[in-house]
């Protein structure tokens, strides 16, 4: 087993399997607001999609949260994405959808408001300028399934993202099959929700490295 493995494990043993949210105080709470804009650096993003095939599937929501590197929440971004209703009634069909209907019919009676992609993509283009510097590492779970999306309905957008990504998806991968430790996160299949568990539930992995 190696060093990394054992030194984790030791911290595991000393933190138990709690949860402890509460931020280091290390006198950056006591930053203002304004001295926090443009120090984002991660672009959590969470889309929420008729299906899984970005060839075939399109966006229908969009939830971004901006953070720095210590997770500490900077800004947050919401959007509707309208689409074809001919196309949500075809693609939004199938087992997940049956299990999760009251998040389908929520996802399509909010539709009719939505805005064209590619206003939704000015909007985020906006919201980067505002808190982020150079670099934006997008950050998420199974980040690269949001990012095959973003490459084909948002450009833009994913020319200003970093190649290198934080996928939330490999520390679970090593928690729960090399550690025995899995974190529940709240499957709610809404944007923001989803995008606000994956940050706790990385914060929740960082305990056991303190």
């Amino acid at each position: 087993m190696s060093g990394f493995t054992n030194k984790i494990r030791e911290s595991i043993r000393d933190n138990g399997s709690e949860f402890r949210s509460e931020p280091r105080n290390d006198g950056r709470e006591q930053e203002s607001e304004r001295e926090l804009v443009r120090k984002a650096k991660l672009l959590w993003i969470d889309l929420e999609m008729t299906g899984l095939d970005p060839t075939k599937d399109k966006i229908l929501e969009v939830a971004a949260i901006a953070t720095d590197m210590s997770l500490n929440q900077i800004a947050t971004f919401e959007a509707v994405v309208k689409v074809n209703k001919l196309l949500m009634k075809k693609r939004m069909v199938g087992e997940f959808w049956e299990k999760n209907s009251k998040s389908r019919d929520a996802l399509q009676a909010q539709n009719s408001s939505g805005k064209p992609v590619r206003e939704v993509e000015k909007e985020l283009l906006s919201f980067i300028d505002q808190h982020f510097g150079k670099e934006i590492y997008l950050a998420g779970n199974s980040i690269h399934q949001d990012r095959k999306f973003i490459e084909n309905e948002m450009p833009e957008l994913n020319k200003r993202l970093h190649y290198r990504m934080l996928d939330v998806s490999a520390w679970k991968i090593y928690f729960e099959n090399a550690l025995d430790k899995k974190f529940i996160k709240p499957e709610n299949h809404r944007a923001l929700d989803d995008i606000n568990g994956s940050i706790e539930e990385l914060k929740w992995y960082l305990t056991f490295l303190k």
